[in-house]
C-alpha cells in the first residue's frame, strides 16, 4: 500500500487539520507542510498502547533523545550523547527559548531567505532586530552576504541555520556549514541549525548535521520527527548543543513537550526507518511527477532544484501574472506565496508534493487553468 495514496475524495472525507479547513472545500491545498500520508504502523501502535493504557501524563525526555541519538548513529554517522539534549515543545519554541536565553535584546537574528515563513514571526516574538542574509542566485549560502549581515548583526547575535532549507530544498554541504562556523566564531554569532526536514534528503544526496562538523562545536541544532513521519499535530522536539556549547535554557522549558508526541517521536525514530525508506521512494516518484507536469501543462514555469524536503520552489515569473498564488487560488488551487519566505520573492510559490499522484495532477491541470 502506499503512503502517499489516498484520493482527494479520501482526504477532504478524513482530513480535518489546517491544510484541509483553511480553505474552502472545493480548493485543492498544496501549501502548508503537512504531508498527505497513511501514518507509520509502529507510531500507531505506540500512541494507541499508551493512551489504552492510561500513560498520559508528564513526558520524561531520556528515551526519546536516546532513539534520536541511535538514528543519529545510524543514519549520519553523528555521535550525539543523548544526556546533553534538552526536550522542548518544538523547533521553533525551541529556537525562541535559545533567543530570548543567549541573545541580549539588543542583538539580533540572522535569517537567509528564502527560508522558513516562521522563523521571521519569531524573531518578531522576541523582540529582536532581524538582519537577512540572503541566499544566492543558485539558493545556496552565500559567504558574502553572510560575513555582512554577522557584521551588522554584531557580536552576541544569533544565525537561524535552516538545514536543510525550507523552501528551496538545497542540502548544504560540508564546506559550506565550515564557512558559517567560521564566519560565526569570527563575529561572535551563536548558530542555531533547525534540522527538522534533515530525514527527507534525496538518495544519493549526503545530509551534515551542523554540530557533526568540529568547526561548529560552539552551535546548537534543533531536530523533531515531526516532518519526515508527519507528525506535526504530536508535538515535541529536542535541542542539542555543540559540544563546546551550553544551553542555558531554564528546565521548565522542557514542560511543553507532550508525552504522547515522544512516545510517538521515539517509536519513529526507533522502528519507522523502514516506513521513511518507502516514504522517500514515494516522495521522490512525486517531485519528478510534478516536474512532468509542470513541463506539460505550465512550461513556463521553473521548478528549481531541490535536494531534499516534500516541497518544491516554483519559479513562475514567465507567466507574468501580478500575484501567482492568488491566481492559482482563483482557480482552485492553495500554494503558499513566495514573499512569506522572502519579501524579493513576488513571483515565487511554494507547492507541496507530500501528496497523491491524483491530487499533484489535479492541481497542476487547475494552476494552468
Amino acid at each position: 500500500m502506499e503512503i502517499l495514496g489516498a484520493s482527494l475524495a479520501e482526504l477532504r472525507a478524513t482530513r480535518s487539520s489546517v491544510k484541509w479547513r483553511a480553505y474552502p472545500p472545493d480548493v485543492i491545498p498544496v501549501w502548508v507542510a503537512e504531508m498527505d500520508a497513511e501514518p507509520c504502523p509502529e507510531v500507531v501502535v505506540a500512541v494507541t498502547d499508551a493512551v489504552r493504557r492510561g500513560d498520559t501524563g508528564y513526558s520524561w525526555g531520556p528515551p526519546f533523545a536516546e532513539a534520536f541519538a541511535a538514528f543519529a548513529q545510524r543514519r549520519w554517522g553523528w555521535a550525539v550523547d543523548p544526556r546533553t539534549a534538552f526536550q522542548v515543545a518544538d523547533v521553533m519554541i525551541g529556537v525562541e527559548s535559545l533567543v530570548h536565553a543567549r541573545v541580549p535584546a539588543d542583538r539580533a537574528v540572522v535569517v537567509s531567505p528564502p527560508c522558513y515563513d516562521a522563523f521571521y514571526g519569531f524573531v518578531e516574538s522576541t523582540g529582536r532586530r532581524l538582519v537577512e542574509a540572503p541566499l544566492g542566485d543558485d539558493l545556496r549560502l552565500d559567504e558574502a552576504a553572510l560575513e555582512g549581515a554577522f557584521r551588522d548583526a554584531g557580536a552576541g547575535s544569533a544565525y537561524l541555520l535552516c538545514n536543510p532549507q525550507n523552501p528551496t530544498g538545497t542540502v548544504h554541504t560540508p564546506d559550506e556549514l565550515r564557512m558559517v562556523a567560521r564566519l560565526a566564531d569570527a563575529h561572535g554569532v551563536l548558530v542555531i541549525s533547525d534540522e527538522i526536514h534533515a530525514p527527507l534528503v534525496q538518495r544519493g544526496v549526503t545530509f551534515t548535521p551542523y554540530l557533526a562538523l568540529p568547526e561548529a562545536a560552539r552551535g546548537v541544532a534543533l531536530v523533531s520527527a515531526s516532518k519526515a513521519w508527519n507528525l506535526a499535530g504530536l508535538r515535541a522536539a529536542l535541542a542539542i548543543p555543540g559540544a563546546a556549547m551550553r544551553l542555558g535554557l531554564h528546565e521548565v522549558v522542557t514542560h511543553g513537550a507532550q508525552h504522547v508526541a515522544t512516545i510517538a517521536q521515539t517509536a519513529a525514530y526507533a522502528e519507522g526507518e523502514g516506513w521513511l525508506e518507502q516514504l522517500l521512494d514515494e516522495v521522490a516518484d512525486r517531485r519528478a511527477l510534478l516536474g512532468e507536469l509542470l513541463a506539460s501543462h505550465l512550461p513556463g514555469v521553473v521548478l528549481a532544484p531541490s535536494e531534499a524536503t516534500y516541497l518544491a520552489w516554483l519559479d513562475c515569473s514567465a507567466l507574468g501574472l501580478d500575484d501567482p498564488a492568488a491566481t492559482f487560488l482563483e482557480r482552485g488551487v492553495a500554494v503558499a506565496p513566495g514573499p512569506r519566505y522572502d519579501r524579493r520573492a513576488t513571483q515565487w510559490v511554494r507547492f507541496n508534493f507530500g501528496t497523491s499522484r491524483e491530487v499533484i495532477a489535479a492541481a497542476v491541470r487547475r494552476m494552468a487553468g
